[in-house]
């Protein structure tokens, strides 16, 4: 079997994270010979969900498919999208709704599988992701995945680590998204990369990628409104790289550039 490096980047948040990916990943890719990239659309467009004109922009930046979560749906045109671009949706969102959470991708004469799943707690209306989850592994082998990946989109860390033990030796790499927080906990595990949650691109200076002011107000008052990405803003790109080898992961590091020229470079541990 082929080997290759996977790159995932969690959530990006409006223009400042779009415009880190398209200042940074290409020469990303080419400094750590990134095969293929996963990131997470569903704040890419102002904060909540993805249009037809900045998916197109992520795609030519160097991203080739990205997943959703809980703000997949928010902007209507992404519907057609579905089938003309290599979108996902969280796959436990009923069936009636548009797209898949699952697809096999040719990397390097392999086959790698991708698989998006959403969380219980405080998300929207959802099948069992765990259940889901265990079919979608199952789908994807039979179709021949010799890899998988899967970017599981929720709130809570227990959920996620829930995860990690359920397919830890079986699948190639677990990464959450949706809390816009990096966690310290990157490592790998009988071939298995995990991360609670690998943190937002985009704006680092105010309350997970948006102003604070409509924040700080709904905590002080109980007063909502209207969440604003920053136009100017300090910006972070955090992306996880993982070399795959007959697919099982057997090094792993995550990367954070910032806009002020800083970089930072941190190894997943390996549990003996």
């Amino acid at each position: 079997m082929a080997n290759i490096t996977l790159a995932f980047i969690g959530d990006i948040v409006g223009r400042p994270g779009r415009s880190m990916v398209k200042e940074h990943l290409k020469k990303v890719r080419e400094e750590f010979g990134v095969d293929f990239v996963i990131a997470n659309y569903e704040n890419a467009s102002h904060g909540f969900g993805l249009t037809s004109k900045n998916a197109i922009e992520l795609f030519n930046a160097g991203i080739d498919v990205m997943t959703g979560g809980n703000h997949s749906f928010d902007k209507k045109e992404i519907i057609p999208l579905f089938e003309s671009m290599e979108l996902l949706r969280p796959h436990n969102y009923p069936e009636a709704m548009p797209g898949t959470g699952v697809k096999v991708y040719e990397v390097n004469d392999i086959k790698l599988g991708v698989i998006n799943i959403m969380g219980y707690y405080t998300m929207p209306m959802v099948d069992n992701p765990f259940i889901c989850a265990q079919k979608a592994v199952t789908q994807l082998k039979e179709e021949g995945a010799e890899a998988i990946f899967m970017d599981i989109h929720a709130e809570a860390s227990s959920e996620k680590r829930a995860m990690m033990m359920m397919f830890q030796g079986e699948l190639s790499g677990i990464i959450g998204t949706h809390t816009h927080v990096g966690t310290d906990d990157f490592q790998i595990a009988e071939g298995t990369a995990y991360m609670s949650d690998i943190g937002l691109t985009g704006c680092r200076d105010n309350v997970i990628g948006m102003e604070a002011k409509i924040p700080l107000q709904r905590f002080l008052t109980g007063i909502g409104g209207h969440f604003n990405v920053p136009d100017k803003c300090k910006k972070i790109m955090q992306i996880a790289i993982m070399n795959l080898e007959d697919g099982k992961c057997v090094s792993a590091k995550k990367l954070k550039i910032f806009d002020d020229g800083r970089r930072l470079e941190t190894e997943a541990w390996q549990e003996k």
